[in-house]
Parts: C-alpha cells; structure tokens; sequence
C-alpha cells in the first residue's frame, strides 16, 4: 500500500513541492483504528525495502518522522515545537491510522509526504489553505510521476 499525505515540514529545508518519505511515525491522535485485544507489531511500518525501491528512482528523496495531529485545523507553533522535540519531521492530520490499520492487513506501507507548507511557527506568515492546495497542485506532475516510476518497480 502507498500512503500519500500533503503535510507541513518543520525542516525549514525543506520548500513547499519536497516529497519526503516517511521513516516512521509519531499518533498525537489518542486514536487508533483497532478494536480489542488486537496487538499488532509497528517495527517498520513504513517498509525501509520500499523505501529503499523509492530511493532507486529518486536517490535526492529524504526522510522524516510524521507526526499525526487529530485536526481539523492546523498544528498550533507550540504543537509544531513539541512535535520537533520529540523527534518529528513532518506534521498532518492523517496517514498514521490506515497504516496501522494496512499493517493489521498484513500490507507492506510506503509512505510519502509532500511538504506543502512549513509547519506553523516554522515560516513567518501565518498558514493558508489555499497557499497549501496550490502547493499541491504545483507539485502534481512531479508527485505523479514519482509514484508511477515507483509503481512500476513494485
């Protein structure tokens, strides 16, 4: 399964458009996906020989840490600093939970971050949706031929 996101980097290197694979994650949501005595082994959730494949298309793609925030609204500059602190890269409102719930599948994940916008408190201008969903549509031919090189090596 191939987990895609648009999220907002706290590495300041990284501009709007960077797609970044994800490591691992961090649930800031105090959810899960899962009912029941259902105790499913998260250690390397986010394949390292897809991430690997990822990186024989494209050797400049990095990774982080995402961290996943209930929403729906943007993560507070204070959140973004915690998040940071406790080793994240990466921060959004969702991914975390259907990779739980794909491993709990049985699925090998790979998941893939585009950084639309720098987290708040991170860049100097207050966040704007609209600033974001261009981001994204600025990065559609990139992201798409990505996942279609990626694709086609699975």
């Amino acid at each position: 399964m191939i987990l895609t996101n648009g999220a907002g980097g706290i590495k300041e290197s990284w501009k709007p458009g960077t797609p970044v694979l994800i490591s691992d994650h961090i649930n800031l949501t105090a959810d899960s996906p899962l009912e029941g005595a259902t105790f499913v082994d998260l250690t390397d959730l986010y394949s390292k020989r897809l991430r690997e494949l990822a990186k024989s298309v494209d050797s400049s793609l990095d990774e982080g840490v995402y961290c996943q925030f209930r929403g729906p609204h943007y993560e507070t500059p204070a959140e973004v600093q915690m998040a940071k602190h406790i080793g994240g890269h990466i921060v959004g409102m969702s991914t975390s939970l259907e990779a739980i719930a794909a491993r709990e599948a049985g699925m090998e994940i790979l998941g893939l971050s585009l950084i639309t916008n720098l987290a708040a408190g991170i860049q100097k201008e207050p966040l704007s949706h609209a600033e974001v969903l261009q981001a994204g549509k600025d990065a559609e031919e990139k992201i798409s031929s990505l996942l279609a090189e990626i694709i086609s090596k699975i």
